[in-house]
């Protein structure tokens, strides 16, 4: 197996808040009946199925060794009887009944860029049982202005001890890149959503938006992030983030900037041709000085 898949499975499981997030909304959905788990990879979401009472589990997973390993994992367990693995892309895959919960958790750090949304509606199509509950149903990436607080993109600030490190931000490219948070950003602006999908609904951005700031302060960048509701009352986001989370935060560093309240950032986020490569997710943007 990929050890780099091995390696991310290792992070996703380290990730109590994820873990905790989704039994809750397992314990919520499933009332016995089938369940579905696409992209089930080393059966998590599945197990925590089990665990609150489904009668049997399908998990579809796409990668052949991953799927392996699934199946070696329910063999260990005792089961063969109760969970189904099923070696598929899930957008053509037909079950041999259908599901009253489908379970999924591949969103990507920026949200969209792993397409569950689009692979989960194609799935429940051939599926998802009527009536039957998809968790997560919702799926919202936002981005904000923010000030960092002494880290990141924020160091270059100009007061190393009394010197002055500007000139590394002639040097660093102003593309996209990841960042976890060790201490909580400044938001200088509301959240704006770019993006709010449902199984089979619209699945494009937003083609530009306003973030008015509302309070002053230093414009370091413009960071893009993800919350999936998962069922009634519980989410799962990665900003703020917490301990162990395993997404980071999609970050587009600005020059800095004063900027005060009522200061306007116009900013489009477009996507490239294959979305799954968020590395290459432009943000253009213009800053409007408030009068």
């Amino acid at each position: 197996m990929d050890q780099r898949l091995v390696l991310m499975h290792q992070a996703m499981l380290a990730d109590r808040p994820r873990l905790d997030a989704y039994d809750r909304a397992l314990a919520a959905s499933v009332r016995g009946g089938v369940v579905a788990d696409v992209g089930a990879g080393t059966l998590a979401l599945s197990l925590l199925a089990l665990r609150h009472g489904a009668a049997h589990v399908y998990a579809v997973e796409a990668d052949p060794e991953t799927a392996a390993i699934a199946a070696e994992i329910a063999g260990r367990n005792g089961l063969r009887g109760r969970l189904t693995v099923v070696r598929g892309d899930a957008r053509t895959v037909r079950l041999p009944e259908r599901a009253d919960v489908v379970v999924s958790e591949m969103m990507g750090n920026l949200g969209p860029e792993e397409q569950m949304m689009e692979v989960l509606g194609a799935f429940n199509a051939a599926n998802l049982a009527p009536g039957g509950r998809t968790v997560p149903h919702r799926l919202v990436t936002r981005l904000a202005a923010v000030q960092f607080d002494g880290e990141g993109w924020g160091l270059w600030n100009g007061d190393f001890y009394g010197y002055s490190l500007d000139a590394v931000q002639e040097a660093a490219e102003p593309a996209a890149q990841l960042h976890f948070f060790q201490r909580p950003p400044t938001l200088l602006s509301r959240p704006a959503a770019v993006a709010d999908q449902r199984p089979g609904g619209a699945s494009g951005v937003a083609a530009r938006r306003s973030l008015t700031i509302t309070r002053p302060g230093r414009l370091h960048a413009v960071v893009g992030y993800f919350t999936a509701t998962l069922a009634k009352g519980v989410t799962l986001s990665n900003l703020p983030s917490y301990p162990g989370c395993n997404w980071a935060v999609w970050v587009w560093p600005l020059r800095h900037t004063p900027v005060a309240a009522g200061d306007m950032l116009r900013v489009r986020l477009v996507p490239p041709p294959d979305v799954r490569d968020v590395g290459r997710w432009r943000l253009e943007c213009g800053l409007r000085k408030g009068r």
